[in-house]
């Protein structure tokens, strides 16, 4: 039995077709163009998926469900996006119905997050385990959670926002609109910005030279790179990240004491150099000392996540 997945991005639409082993055996991609109707939007879904089946070379009959991880907010029991941020049309669209106006076959929706995290739970860095929760820094911070091998999502499909735990009462002011959120302060974002708010008050420091003074270059990369040359106030803001990071990962561990937590995003390239820090915190501070064999991973999928992950979401 084969599944389709769908990736739908605010840029980018992709669709795969995939084996039950979350492998990928067939790919199509088309811009968004997210300022269009709706309805050609959904059109150019159900066409990918056409498409990915007809270059496998099987027929419709041979595939289970066509799942979509989706950017907001779903409402998967009648098949609508509630919310999306980055495609504004396609709020309150049913994407199930208008899918199915082309192909007939079931259509599963969930949150792109949850689905990173599926794909991540069935064919990567959490493969081998039952239990575990994928957070992705990027923009903020995205997270999903995996409870015997399925996603748990809450009461309608609104649960694992872990970027909006609290972890400093009264700071930082957060969109969603509490203060002292998680992602205001360990997103890739904030750490921009905990960059840039440093060298103003170190213009000697390396990052500065490495961007030539230009701080709209600066990104993540740039300030482990200086840390990683020694550059004192780089490591400091470094340090201080760390610390952000682990503390929501402390709470997470005590709530859903996973066997696996896996970190994605354009920052966990940076390895055994983000990870082994965090780890010795969390090992230290987390509540149960017993769940000594809990690991921290870096994610395995990559741009892969979102098709896997979606198409996923009709396997049994």
């Amino acid at each position: 039995m084969y599944y389709v997945g769908i990736d739908l991005g605010g840029t980018k639409i992709a669709a795969g077709l995939v084996d039950k082993q979350g492998k990928i055996l067939a790919k199509a991609s088309t811009s968004t163009g997210k300022e269009r109707p709706a309805d050609e939007i959904i059109k150019d879904m159900a066409m990918l998926a056409k498409q990915v089946i007809d270059d496998y070379g099987i027929e419709t009959t041979s595939v289970k469900s066509i799942g979509i991880g989706c950017p907001g907010i779903v409402n998967d029991k009648d098949g609508t996006l509630i919310y999306a941020n980055n495609i504004p049309n396609l709020s309150n669209k049913n994407l199930r119905a208008g899918i199915q106006r082309y192909i007939n076959l079931p259509v599963i929706l969930d949150n792109d997050a949850n689905c990173a995290a599926l794909a991540e739970s069935v064919a990567g860095a959490a493969k081998d385990v039952d239990h575990s929760v994928t957070i992705t820094l990027g923009t903020g911070i995205g997270s999903g959670v995996i409870i015997n091998g399925r996603i748990y999502s809450g009461m309608n499909n609104a649960g694992a926002e872990l970027g909006h735990m609290v972890i400093a009462m009264g700071g930082k002011k957060c969109n969603c609109g509490r203060s002292g959120c998680w992602e205001v302060y360990a997103s890739a974002t904030a750490l921009i910005e905990q960059v840039k708010e440093a060298i103003r008050k170190n213009p000697d420091s390396l990052i500065y030279r490495l961007v030539e003074g230009d701080l709209s270059k600066i990104n993540a990369k740039v300030a482990f790179d200086a840390a990683k040359a020694g550059d004192s106030t780089a490591v400091e803001v470094i340090n201080r990240y760390y610390t952000y990071v682990a503390e929501g990962i402390i709470n997470t561990v005590n709530i859903f004491c996973p066997q696996v937590v896996v970190i994605g995003g354009g920052i966990s390239k940076q390895g055994e150099y983000l990870l082994k820090p965090i780890r010795e915190m969390v090992n230290k501070y987390m509540l149960f000392k017993g769940n000594s064999s809990m690991e921290i991973r870096t994610a395995k999928m990559g741009n892969d996540a979102g098709i896997v992950g979606a198409a996923m979401l009709g396997r049994d």
